[in-house]
Formats: C-alpha cells, structure tokens, sequence
C-alpha cells in the first residue's frame, strides 16, 4: 500500500510542478518596428494629387510601380516597385541560401521566432488592424476577426503541436519486412513560393510564411497589386522578429509587381502556394508544370447557406448577414448562396431585411460602420453586372443597406448591402463569384432538393449547414461536395488552425492548415532500415539468389500464401512448402559442394 501512495504523491508532486511552470511566462524579447511613415498622412509622397484615380483596363497591370491607395476614400498612399523576372530570381537565391543555414536550426529556436510574433502581435492589433484597413477597406472588427484571430491560433497551433507532426512517424512494416523499422520524414522542400490575394493582406502573408519556416523552409511572398502598401509593412515585423533570434536576414522576402513578377517567382520555386482565382490558378499550374514543382491552390468559393425548417430564425439570420457582409468587408467569396427551407422562407427573408436596412456603409476609420469598401477598383460595375442579370430573369431586390458619408471620388468603390429573391441557377449571381455584400436566397423543400442545388455549382471551397437537429445538420453537410463544413455556425472550421483549408473542384486542391498543411511544405521521405542491426540483415533465400533455381517461383508462390493467406491453416501448409523448398535447397547446393 505504501508503494501505491508514493506513487501517487510523486505525481501528483509532478502536475503541480508542471502547473507552476506553466504559471511563469516565457522570456521573450520584445522588438521595434518603425511605423511612423505608414501612420503620418504628410511622409507620404503625392504623385498629381492626394486624391488617386487608378487606370481603368490593362493599364493597371503595366509599368515599373505599383500605385496603393485607400479604396475607401482614394487617397494616395505610394507607390513599390514592380519587380522584372532578373529580380525576382535574384531574390529567391537569395532566401535559398539563408534556408540552408535555418534548415539547421531546432525547434526551440522557430518556437522564439514565433512567440516574438505573438507578443508584438497582441501588443499592436490596432496598428495591423488600421493599416489592413486602410489597405482593403474593411472595417476594424472585420480586420480583427480575420487578420489577428486566425493568425494568432494559427502560431498557437504551431507552438503547441507543430513539432509533433515535423517529427519521424513511424509506420506498419508489414509482415513481409517485420525485421525492418519504416518510417516517414518531413524535410524542408527549400524555397517556397506564396503568391496571396488581397483579401487578408496580414493573415495571407503571415499564414503561410508561418508553416513555411516552421518546417524548415525558406519563402518568397509575392503580394497584391491591389493591397502592397500594408504588405511592405507587414514585412518589417517579420524581419525584426528574424533579427531578434539571430536569423538569417534573407530567409523572407516580400516582392511586389505585377503578372510577370508572379511567373518568375513560380519558376525558380521549389513549391508554391497561390491564393486567387481559378484562371490564374490555371496559369500558375501550367507554369509550375515546366519544372514540376508541387503547387497547392486555394480558388474561388460560391458556399451555400442552407437553413433547414427547424432553425431558430433569428439567430441565424443575424448569422447570415454576418456571412454575406463578412465576406464583403473580408473582401472574399464565402457565403454566396442561401438555400432556405420553404415553410420558413418568408419569416427569414423578413428578419434579414429587417437587419440590412440598418446595416451603413462607410469609409471604416471615419466612424462605426458595419461595412468598409471593396477593395478592387472597378469592382461594383460587376457587382452591378450581376444584379441586373438577375433582375431581367425574374429576381426581386427586398433590401437595401444604406451609405455613410462618401467622397465623391470614392464612390464607385462602394456598393450597398443587398438582398436578392425568386432567384435561380440560370443566374450568373447564383454561379459566378461576387466578392460582393449580395445575399440571394432561394426556396427548397426537402433534403435531396438542397443537396442537389448546392452541389449545383463548379466551386466547392466550403458550406454551412443550420438545423435544430444536429444529427441532421451533419448528414446534410456531409453529402455536399466541398472541402469543409460548418455545422450550425459560419467560417467557424478556419478559427480551427488544426484543420486542413482547402476546396475542390474549381476552388482549387491542395491543402493549408493544420498537419496536412504544414507537411506541406515539406519533402516527405519514407525510410526503411533494418530493425535489429547489426545482428539481423537482410538475407536474400537461396532459391532467388542469382542464377535462381527452378524451383524459384514454386518458393515465391508458397511464400507469398505463407504471408498473407486469408486462412491460419492455408498460410501454415503454405509456410511448410517454404521450409521445405528451402531444405531441398540446401541438400542440392551440399551436393554440388561434395
């Protein structure tokens, strides 16, 4: 009894140590990033006037500088340079050879490189959350939710289980090799390439440079035309977090330009990582092809809002207008489609217009809107495009959301929260990615109907799924074709930095998040070697040894039924015939000896 108790005090002696070491904070340095010309309006250079007028057309696509402004007001912000194919390459050899010194490196050490992050991160979620929304026009809390949150867990999950899934996992060697040890290794493929959108201009740098040094690598980002001012920000946190742990200063680089600095940073890659649309995903692939690179594709998304009879209609409701201006305040595709149960159709319709009518738009840092600008320049034209396409095939508009205060110069960067009835699938609204703050919603009547129109579509990136019961939510969700599924609630799979994020179909392949992301970015190495060296080796049985004996494939045969027969009785009558060829085996080689 004595012993059992001394057990019992060693461990529990054992927790609260743990418990208090757990209770002391980590020494992690803290580090100064200047931000002083990306807060202060008069450091910045005015090129014809404060108020910027892009090009319309593919004149916005050329030239030797990027021009930034703020959508949601037009002011001028500066200019980067567009980067040439030369210099492009210039710098990926450059993190080339930083990566093989940080490939070198423990874990102990990207762990520290992490949490410097973190701690600047949480200190200055402001600052980021104000300059992304300068950048893209989203509104604050937008900004928060989908640029600090999700990078916030994503390095959580890194600190907390990323060494786990990095380490040798060793696997089944299977009856036939039972005297090796099999196992497979993750090593840093080198450089990766990572061409991101503008939506999330911190979190779609920082996502994937984060899994990208984690493992090992190397990475050159190459950011939006459309949301460059912020990126070059952002890029000095993670070069004063390197410098803080003595890290190469080389192994992140942030380039900006135009389509030919993309092309050239996927053909000196080792893997890339794009972020977009399907056509240039398409090109991507075709230009990846050429040094057969692996390319991981995170496209377009049209999800589906389904809303079975049994919901709380409120509740959801408010939920349903968080997707749809989310998404446009994010600046991405997420909830396009919203499928409603009939027999709670007109009650839904009624609360979300209820909603919307008080939803503002305005420039985000001017005052409390619900929704900032769009952030692509020419944008509402298409939004438009779509809504009239609608109209003319028999949809109805219920609701509008109205505008805060606008400068005239920035209005066609705007466009009013809407929502959209007696919609269908010959609609272009109901099939083509918005990026918009539109929200159709369409009747069905039963399972298989809902099932069917929300497998209706070319893109599969996600959907959600809301019903009273659970169970019947999840079957629902299972049987649509996408890459991942929110039960009862929106977008909540992507605050989970353990799952993998990805689609299908023309929403792309390939996976980021979780394990299956961070493996990734690596070579993947299966290993196998002898389990008891040097005392057992591999020996190869006599009647295959070269020149094989006649009796060769009589010993294969009975072997192989021996291994895997499905019978205990089959496999032994069939380990006999082994033990007897091998013994015939030996007598004939003892005769020739004689």
């Amino acid at each position: 009894m004595a012993f059992w108790w001394s057990l019992l005090v060693l461990a529990l002696a054992f927790a609260i140590g743990k418990f208090l070491l757990w209770l002391i904070p980590p020494k992690v340095p803290s580090i100064d990033v200047d931000a002083s010309d990306v807060l202060d309006d008069g450091n910045q250079a005015q090129e014809n006037s404060f108020i910027y007028v892009p090009p319309r057309g593919a004149a916005q696509q050329s030239g030797t500088k990027v021009q930034c402004y703020e959508p949601a007001t037009m002011k001028y912000l500066g200019y980067v340079p567009a980067l040439t194919a030369d210099e492009v390459r210039e710098q990926v050899e450059k993190v080339r050879k930083a990566q093989k010194m940080w490939a070198k490196t423990s874990f102990k050490q990207r762990r520290q490189f992490l949490r410097i992050l973190l701690k600047y991160i949480i200190k200055h979620q402001a600052l980021i959350c104000e300059i992304s929304s300068r950048d893209t026009g989203k509104t604050m809390v937008d900004a928060s939710l989908g640029e600090i949150m999700t990078t916030c867990e994503k390095i959580h999950w890194l600190l907390s289980e990323g060494e786990k899934w990095l380490k040798p996992e060793y696997r089944s060697s299977g009856r036939s090799m039972l005297h090796k040890s099999a196992r497979v290794e993750f090593h840093p493929l080198g450089v990766i390439g990572a061409i991101v959108s503008w939506n999330y201009p911190f979190h779609n740098i920082f996502n994937p440079m984060l899994a990208a040094l984690f493992s090992g690598n190397g990475i050159v980002i190459k950011i939006s035309e459309n949301a460059s001012w912020s990126g070059c920000f952002y890029f000095r946190i993670i070069q004063s977090a390197l410098a803080a742990i003595g890290a190469p200063e080389d192994l992140v680089e942030v380039i900006t330009g135009f389509g030919e600095t993309g092309e050239a940073l996927v053909s000196s890659a080792d893997k890339v990582i794009f972020v977009g649309s399907p056509g240039v995903g398409k090109m991507i692939m075709r230009g990846a092809s050429e040094t057969l690179i692996p390319v991981t594709l995170e496209l377009g998304g049209k999800d589906a809002f389904i809303v079975c009879e049994d919901v709380d209609v409120d509740h959801v409701a408010q939920i349903a207008v968080r997707a749809v201006l989310q998404s446009s305040g994010q600046n991405c595709a997420g909830a396009e489609r919203f499928y409603v149960h009939r027999s709670i159709y007109s009650s839904f319709v009624s609360k979300v217009t209820q909603i919307i009518k008080s939803v503002t738009a305005g420039p985000p840092l001017a005052g409390r809107y619900d929704m900032g600008a769009l952030c692509m320049h020419e944008h509402s034209e298409k939004l438009e495009g779509l809504v009239h396409d609608a109209i003319d095939k028999g949809a109805e508009i219920v609701a509008r959301g109205s505008f805060g205060p606008i400068g005239g110069d920035a209005v066609d960067q705007y466009y009013p929260p809407t929502v959209i009835v007696n919609v269908n699938h010959s609609m272009r609204l109901m099939q083509e990615e918005a990026f918009g703050p539109i929200m159709p919603i369409m009747k069905f009547s039963s399972d298989e109907e809902v099932v069917k129109l929300a497998n209706d579509s070319r893109y599969g990136l996600g959907c959600a799924v809301f019903s009273g019961n659970q169970s019947h939510a999840r079957e629902i969700a299972s049987q649509i074709h996408c890459g991942f599924a929110a039960v009862n609630d929106f977008a909540a799979t992507y605050m989970c930095q353990s799952l993998p994020f990805g689609g299908v179909k023309h929403s792309g392949f390939g996976r980021f998040g979780g394990a299956e992301g961070l493996r990734a970015c690596c070579l993947v190495k299966a290993v196998v070697e002898d389990r008891w060296w040097p005392y057992i080796k591999t020996v190869i049985p006599k009647p295959i040894q070269y020149p094989v004996a006649e009796n060769a494939f009589e010993f294969q045969e009975s072997l192989v039924e021996a291994l895997y027969g499905l019978s205990i009785w089959d496999r032994l009558k069939a380990l006999v015939s082994v033990l007897k060829v091998l013994t015939e085996q030996n007598s004939t080689n003892s005769s020739k000896l004689k």
